[in-house]
């Protein structure tokens, strides 16, 4: 266990399962109070919440006045705010021309915009301490695309450009802005990928691996570990940037 988030309140967007629930154990290990937001208020959410001696702030975070709402409570409950990891997600998959065009457009309101309206909500609660961290999770589809994933890959790569523009934005005053770029990781999210392939799940954990030069798909405990480095206030020179977790499958300089 360490401590270098001893005294900070952190709150975990998206932590209902998969990588959501690995960033909330990694930040309460680190010392932080964690607050944890799902979309509902779910059995699941309310046990992590007590596991970690925490608390609960379910809503729809693509809703601007439901961003407020959930920050200003998180703030409440624990007396302040200094690290929002943004890490919804809401992805469906098809065919250009087959998207459903709300349902497009849900994908994009959810990840890109959710996470503008709840930077907007924290940054308040951050300027009163003169200092933040915020945490954006994108994706390695933002970085290359992928067939097939036009409204996921445009939201991810959207949020890139929102963290690589706050991080110069908001340096100045002491609030610190990346993202952690995941490859391919084994959540739950996975199914939707062998849903649309028309496989199982082994068969896209295997398809996968094979394309990554670690050998493997990556754990949600691994990109926890760097979102805990990027969330720590000890580590400041980092600024704007998109750390791309993915066993080697591409190189960037995004």
């Amino acid at each position: 266990m360490t401590t270098s988030l001893t005294g900070r309140v952190a709150l975990v967007t998206g932590a209902g399962q998969g990588m959501g629930v690995a960033h909330a154990r990694r930040l309460a290990d680190a010392g932080a109070t964690v607050a944890v937001n799902d979309l509902r208020d779910t059995a699941e959410l309310s046990e992590l919440a007590s596991s970690i001696g925490g608390s609960a702030v379910p809503g729809d975070v693509s809703d601007p006045a439901e961003c407020v709402r959930i920050s200003d409570a998180v703030v409440h409950t624990a007396g302040r705010l200094d690290v929002l990891v943004a890490n919804h997600a809401y992805m469906t998959m098809a065919p250009l021309l087959d998207h459903d065009d709300a349902d497009w457009w849900k994908v994009v309101d959810t990840n890109l915009g959710g996470t503008f309206f709840l930077i907007q909500a924290v940054l308040p609660h951050m300027r009163r301490r003169g200092e933040g961290r915020i945490v954006v999770i994108t994706s390695e589809w933002g970085v290359t695309g992928w067939p097939e994933a036009t409204a996921y890959a445009a939201s991810k790569a959207g949020l890139i450009s929102l963290v690589k523009t706050l991080g110069r934005e908001l340096a100045p005053e002491g609030i610190i802005v990346n993202a952690v770029a995941p490859g391919v990781i084994d959540t739950p999210q996975l199914e939707v990928d062998a849903a649309a392939a028309g496989v199982d799940l082994a068969t896209v954990h295997a398809r996968y691996a094979s394309a990554i030069p670690l050998g493997r798909i990556g754990t949600a405990d691994e990109i926890a570990a760097a979102v805990e480095l990027l969330a720590d206030f000890e580590v400041a020179a980092v600024v704007g940037q998109a750390v791309s977790c993915n066993g080697g499958s591409t190189r960037t300089r995004v």
